[in-house]
C-alpha cells in the first residue's frame, strides 16, 4: 500500500453495510481485507434497524469482518436519540418494526407500547421482516392523533443475495399514504448519524463508503465530508450522471479495492480531461485517449458532464459510444 493511497488521507472509514460490505447472507468479495488492509478504524454505519448492534456486529463477524458492537452505528440508535428532541424522558412510543428497536427504546428509558389504544406520544418505525399489516394498522391509528413519527430510514430497497427486496422506505410510504404525513428520517441521508459515528472513534477526516446516491452519499455532503461511491449494490455508473450535486461521491470505484490505490485514481475531479461539449443537457464526446476505458473513463465523462450540467452522454461514432456504453452510460 503506497503513502499517498486513498486511506492515508484519512483517519476512519464510515461504511455501509448493504450493498457495500455484504448481500444479505453473503460478504461483498474481497470487502473484509480490503477493510483489514487499510489500518483505519472503522464504524459500520446502517439504515437497516431490524437488528441491534450486538446482532449487526455478530453477523458481520460471521462474514469475516473485525466488528464488535461498539463498531456499529445503526438508524435505529439515532431514532431513539432524535427521540429526545420530540418527548419527554419515559415517554410511551410505539415502535413499528423490530423487536430489537424496540429493546434500544426500552433501554433509552421510554415505555413501549404496542396498541394505539394505549396512546402512544410518538411512533418509531424502522425495518422488521416481520412486519405485519396490523403493526401499520397501529402505527397508523397513533399517527392520526399527530404525534411524533420517527423513521430509521427511508431506503426504498434493500439489497440481499437474491437481489432487491423492499426496505423501510417502502413500508414507511404505506404509513405516509394512510396518514397523509412525513415523518422525521434519523438515518442516512441525514447528516446526524454519520456525525455521531465519526464522532465515536474521534475522526476528523472520515471516509463515507456507500452504495447508494439517496443515502450514502447524499448524507457524507450534508456532513461535510468525503465519500467513495462503490458499485456493489444498488447504484450505477448511469445514475451518477444524472445525480444532482448533493448527491454526488467524491470518488467512484467498483468496490473497496481502491482504498489501497492512489487517492487521484479514483478521484472523480482528478480524472482525464475529455474533448466533449454539452448542448441540451447531452455530452457529446468527439475523441477519446487511447485506453481511457472502463472506471477510468466512466470518471472523465462524470467530470466533464457535471462541469457543464450535462444529464446523458452521447459521441460521434459507434466505436466511441461503445466505449462508453462499456463504461456504464447509456447510450443512444
Amino acid at each position: 500500500m503506497t503513502t499517498d493511497c486513498l486511506s492515508s488521507r484519512h483517519d476512519a472509514v464510515l461504511a455501509d453495510l448493504d450493498g457495500t460490505l455484504i448481500r444479505g447472507t453473503e460478504p461483498v468479495p474481497g470487502a473484509s481485507a480490503a477493510l483489514e488492509e487499510s489500518g483505519l478504524p472503522v464504524v459500520y454505519v446502517t439504515n437497516n434497524a431490524s437488528r441491534a448492534p450486538s446482532g449487526t456486529a455478530e453477523h458481520l463477524r460471521d462474514l469475516g469482518f473485525a466488528a464488535e458492537a461498539s463498531d456499529v452505528m445503526t438508524s435505529a440508535q439515532a431514532a431513539v436519540v432524535m427521540l429526545a428532541d420530540h418527548v419527554a424522558d419515559g415517554a410511551r412510543v410505539l415502535v413499528v418494526g423490530h423487536d430489537s428497536f424496540r429493546d434500544l427504546a426500552t433501554e433509552a428509558g421510554y415505555e413501549v407500547v404496542h396498541s394505539a389504544d394505549d396512546d402512544p406520544q410518538a411512533v418509531l418505525q424502522g425495518l422488521s421482516r416481520e412486519l405485519t399489516w396490523a403493526d401499520l394498522a397501529e402505527g397508523c391509528l397513533a399517527l392520526h392523533t399527530g404525534v411524533p413519527w420517527i423513521a430509521s430510514n427511508v431506503d426504498t430497497t434493500l439489497p440481499t443475495e437474491r437481489g432487491l427486496l423492499p426496505g423501510n422506505g417502502s413500508l414507511v410510504a404505506a404509513l405516509r399514504a394512510a396518514s397523509e404525513r412525513e415523518p422525521v428520517v434519523a438515518g442516512k441521508p441525514a447528516a446526524g448519524v454519520l456525525l455521531a459515528a465519526a464522532e465515536r472513534v474521534g475522526s476528523a477526516r472520515p471516509l463515507v463508503v456507500g452504495d447508494r446516491l439517496d443515502t450514502d452519499i447524499e448524507g457524507a455532503v450534508a456532513a461535510g465530508m468525503s465519500s467513495l461511491m462503490v458499485l456493489t449494490g444498488v447504484h450505477a455508473v448511469a445514475d451518477l450522471i444524472t445525480a444532482p450535486a448533493h448527491r454526488r461521491p467524491t470518488h467512484l470505484s467498483r468496490d473497496l479495492g481502491a482504498l489501497a490505490e492512489p487517492d487521484e485514481a479514483s478521484r472523480i475531479a482528478a480524472a482525464a480531461e475529455l474533448t466533449a461539449e454539452a448542448c441540451d443537457r447531452v455530452l457529446t464526446v468527439a475523441e477519446l485517449p487511447a485506453g481511457l476505458d472502463g472506471m477510468d473513463l466512466a470518471r472523465a465523462v462524470l467530470r466533464r458532464a457535471w462541469t457543464q450540467e450535462a444529464t446523458a452522454v452521447t459521441a460521434q461514432s459507434d466505436g466511441l459510444r461503445g466505449r462508453l456504453a462499456d463504461a456504464g452510460f447509456p447510450v443512444d
